[in-house]
């Protein structure tokens, strides 16, 4: 897109006066958050997104959370003007966790159903580590269990609130992996988690070479997002080597005596080893 023929074709379909009124700016503006112009802009940018789909592909409905409410109207009111299209939009309310933040990519990483984009033993341990609050919630919108069953494995306590994660962390993993997956999952959470060794569905990173940095080993194998994430996490003390702290960010890791066990926190754990 060029930027004044856009402003001149797209933007004078909208008003500022409009944009003022639809709560992701309002909100904003009353909590006397900043609002930079490029977010003021996004609206305008989805709503030519609704355009295109529906030139291109006929796309006639567009889904969303409730937060994208405004943004899907434009989006209907921009076909309907320029191009007299009929277009719908439908949202739904937000799934939101027990401490008020949302389920999405955005705020703490996407939750792929995808095994190559999150294997079946993270997708495991994403629902294993639930927050208490949430367990009864997410079994009834995530799985299958019984609900007269749901009902009792909310109501434990302590502990025992564990074995209730447990029940939904399988549940779902069956649901988008199949059973086998699952159980993988579960044993190697255990050998991992509960008896201190290195379960054999743990991620696994193969190197080429003998050696590789404690950041590119973070980074490499998904830990991290970038290699300043993974030195933060180095001098935070959360990166450990075959269960030893490592407090250098300039660690080489050999793999001369065979696969090695990383650590990123209590819950990320994984396997490099020299690639064959």
């Amino acid at each position: 897109l060029e930027y004044i023929p856009f402003l001149r074709d797209v933007g004078r379909h909208f008003t500022i006066n409009r944009m003022l009124t639809f709560d992701s700016v309002k909100l904003r503006l009353d909590r006397e958050q900043p609002l930079t112009f490029l977010e003021f802009n996004y609206m305008i940018l989805q709503a030519y997104d609704f355009l295109e789909l529906s030139r291109l592909h006929a796309c006639k409905l567009q889904l969303g959370g409730s937060d994208q409410w405004g943004n899907i109207v434009n989006g209907i009111e921009l076909g309907r003007r320029i191009d007299g299209a009929e277009l719908f939009g439908l949202t739904t309310p937000l799934i939101t966790k027990a401490d008020g933040s949302k389920m999405g990519k955005s705020v703490d990483g996407a939750i792929w159903l995808n095994a190559d984009r999150l294997s079946a033993y993270d997708y495991w341990q994403f629902w294993r580590n639930t927050d208490d609050r949430d367990v009864g919630k997410f079994m009834r919108l995530f799985t299958d269990i019984d609900l007269d069953e749901i009902k009792r494995l909310e109501t434990l306590e302590g502990s025992e609130i564990n074995d209730a994660k447990k029940v939904l962390a399988d549940a779902a993993t069956t649901l988008a992996h199949g059973e086998a997956a699952a159980t993988n999952a579960a044993q190697t959470a255990q050998q991992t988690f509960e008896q201190g060794n290195a379960g054999g569905d743990l991620p696994t990173l193969e190197v080429a070479d003998d050696t590789i940095s404690i950041l590119n080993a973070l980074v490499d194998i998904g830990f991290c997002a970038s290699k300043g994430e993974a030195k933060r996490m180095v001098s935070g003390g959360g990166a450990r080597i075959n269960d030893a702290q490592i407090k250098d960010a300039g660690t080489q890791i050999s793999l001369a005596d065979g696969e090695i066990k990383i650590s990123a926190g209590k819950k990320k754990h994984g396997i490099i080893q020299r690639a064959s």
